[in-house]
């Protein structure tokens, strides 16, 4: 694998401009026609998960929220892992593609599309869960923060409130910057394609010509977009770090989590960029535009996020034990030698044990260890989340109220589901849309 795709980036990249530019459009172009039945089988595994989760969650709405197995004093369980676990998926990926925008990465350009659509799923699928966590979902509408007759004001000092405003403000800015960057794509698509399907890439590419004058706006404005987008998903995800760190429950009351939950964003989107793209390069063939170099940057940039993680490990820990605060010391640790041990110990091996072996240039180039690598970072990443949310809850200050909270199979099933449904979305979207900017890659040849 390494040496064909070593010869086949040179063939590419030595052909003329104009060449280079018609070859790299019908490879990623190619992706959009009739599917390969490997895509048809991964498109009916996810849906099938999706419907696990669904017929989960009715009968959790039928029978009520005794099927979860949150209880007194774990009220919070995987519903809000998982809520915080898509949410860091979300931030992660305009930032991703903002902040390497803005550090002119010439990498980017084969992960940025991808990574923004993944920002938009994976809000949709965060989005589900303080729903399912409700319990009564039909009044999801008293989440929001507004005054009513019922005279229900709610408090504006608490994070809850604050993530309703800064994760719809985030989701806002991330579809603006997902479809700017689409809009030269979009005017390709209308080229290509006939009847209804160039009708609707024809209105949403709003008269693009690809004149000068358009050009220089675009970039105008997508470069201010990056700007926006990059301090906004800084605040957004420190505020929802804030869930945790403004309350007084040993291991979340610590000011360390803004940019340890940043960090841990960056980190576990690049291990999920790594899970999706490095089957759809194989899918679709896109090994002439996708190189082994590129994933190499990328598999840097896991790294550096992989050390920030991991320092934030071990301040934790040293600030528990050296704050002279006996409850944050028992909080830490409990979590390295009490009941739920195993996946604080499985956490720290997918998250700081694991991800230095990308020290190794051989290992950094194995595309197939990248994405084994991926899959052992997304599930540390939940069980961080896991961790922070569920064992400072079980055991926080008085040991009579100490409890122990174990996952029902409804709370499992709805966790695969929601997988399922971010899944499902994102294979849509590789066959409705080019899944490569291609007036990025384009640029190269100028």
């Amino acid at each position: 694998m390494k040496k064909h795709d070593s010869a086949t980036s040179a063939s590419l990249h030595e052909l003329p401009p104009k060449a280079f530019r018609e070859r790299v459009e019908v490879e990623i172009l190619e992706s959009m026609r009739k599917p390969r039945p490997i895509y048809y089988i991964g498109l009916a595994i996810t849906v099938t998960m999706l419907i696990i989760g669904a017929v989960a969650w009715a009968i959790q709405i039928r029978r009520g929220m005794g099927m979860a197995g949150i209880n007194n004093p774990v009220g919070w369980g995987a519903y809000i892992t998982d809520f915080v676990f898509w949410v860091g998926i979300a931030h992660s990926g305009t930032l991703i593609s903002a902040i390497l925008y803005l550090f002119r990465s010439r990498f980017r350009s084969r992960f940025n599309r991808s990574a923004e659509a993944m920002t938009v799923f994976a809000v949709l699928t965060a989005g589900l869960f303080p729903l399912i966590h409700l319990g009564r979902v039909w009044f999801f509408y008293w989440l929001f923060p507004y005054p009513t007759q019922r005279y229900l004001w709610v408090n504006f000092r608490s994070p809850l409130v604050w993530d309703v405003f800064a994760v719809s403000t985030y989701l806002t800015v991330s579809v603006i910057f997902f479809y700017v960057g689409l809009i030269p794509d979009l005017a390709i698509m209308r080229r290509i394609k006939k009847g209804i399907p160039q009708k609707l890439y024809s209105i949403f590419s709003l008269g693009w010509t690809g004149s000068f004058r358009e050009w220089k706006h675009y970039n105008q404005i997508y470069k201010y977009l990056a700007a926006l987008a990059t301090p906004l998903v800084l605040s957004v995800h420190s505020v929802v770090s804030w869930d945790f760190a403004m309350g007084i429950i040993p291991g979340w009351h610590t000011t360390i989590f803004a940019p340890y939950f940043v960090a841990g964003a960056i980190f576990s989107g690049m291990a999920m960029v790594f899970t999706l793209t490095i089957p759809m390069r194989k899918m679709f063939r896109w090994e002439n535009v996708i190189t082994v170099d590129h994933y190499e940057k990328a598999a840097k940039l896991l790294l550096f996020t992989a050390m920030i993680v991991t320092y934030a490990y071990v301040v934790e820990f040293g600030l528990a034990m050296y704050s002279h605060n006996v409850f944050e010391k028992e909080q830490f640790i409990f979590r390295a030698i009490g009941d739920y041990k195993f996946t604080y110990w499985l956490m720290i091996f997918c998250n700081a044990v694991l991800p230095w072996t990308l020290f190794i240039k051989k290992l950094r180039r194995n595309l197939w260890y990248l994405w084994v690598l991926s899959f052992f970072v997304n599930i540390g990443m939940w069980l961080e989340r896991f961790n922070i949310v569920v064992i400072s809850l079980a055991h926080d200050f008085d040991p009579y109220a100490f409890g122990h909270y174990v996952p029902s199979a409804t709370e499992i099933a709805i966790t695969v589901g929601s997988f399922g449904w971010f899944l499902t979305w994102f294979l849509l979207f590789v066959k409705t849309l080019p899944a490569i900017a291609i007036t990025e890659v384009k640029e190269e040849a100028e």
